[in-house]
């Protein structure tokens, strides 16, 4: 039986690389992006100490030759793709919105939406050639106006810019993306739980967050792993939906 393939990007540590042990322990074939192949075969060998077995790809999301060369990778192993994770992101760095500038936000809109965009817009002929292709981007509860807007949630006290804008683009490229591909799933996620205003420890956060990457990969896998009959188009977390 022909195993489920996905392409995970910024997958040789944290979430990304959880994301891969959970899927590779389910058999599936996983194409572990990372943007150092250095890190990315020494996040291999750690899943092959466990007995999960992946293929590496270099793969800089800022990069169109480092996707082309990504895709071309992956095709020499299959001839479609199942499930795309839009993983890789940047924090930036974390500048009071009066002291950012246009190359500050450009850093991190490059890795945060043009990557999802030059990475999907790349693997979408292999995922066209799937039966039920799925592609899962990793968001934020700091792209929700709904989650910003409310004084009672912590990231409405952190006066940033170019992050929380940047998921707030992804928000809207999923969204349309599940509008005009149907046959395609197209989902966001945080990391998190809103209600409970709790996220995942990541080096991104410094590892100030109180869930486990297991458990902030939940609704990665949740995403990931949906059936031909599931939603396209939803943003949601550990817990459930999500507000926009």
């Amino acid at each position: 039986m022909e195993r489920t393939s996905v392409v995970i990007t910024g997958a040789n540590k944290g979430l990304g690389l959880e994301t891969a042990r959970r899927l590779g322990e389910m058999g599936w074939q996983v194409f572990l992006g990372s943007r150092d192949a250095g890190r990315g075969r020494a996040a291999a060998e750690k899943l092959a100490a466990d007995g999960i077995e992946v293929v590496v790809i270099p793969l800089d999301v800022t990069s169109d030759e480092s996707v082309a060369a990504a895709v071309s990778l992956v095709r020499e192993h299959t001839d479609h793709l199942d499930v795309l994770v839009n993983n890789a992101g940047a924090p930036g760095n974390v500048l009071p919105p009066a002291q950012a500038t246009a190359d500050e936000l450009h850093a991190v809109y490059d890795t945060n939406v043009y990557g999802p965009v030059r990475v999907t817009h790349a693997f979408l002929p292999l995922l066209e050639a799937s039966d039920n292709p799925r592609v899962v981007n990793v968001g934020s509860g700091g792209g929700s106006f709904g989650v910003v807007t409310d004084p009672g949630q912590p990231v409405s006290k952190m006066h940033e810019l170019a992050y929380s804008s940047s998921k707030a683009a992804l928000n809207m490229i999923t969204v349309r993306y599940a509008q005009a591909l149907p046959h395609i799933k197209f989902n966001v996620l945080t990391p998190g739980e809103i209600v409970n205003r709790a996220y995942t420890a990541t080096d991104m956060n410094h590892h100030t967050g109180t869930l486990t990457v297991t458990q902030g990969s939940d609704p990665i896998i949740r995403l990931a792993t949906l059936d031909a009959d599931g939603p396209s188009g939803v943003f949601i977390d550990r817990l459930g939906p999500v507000a926009w």
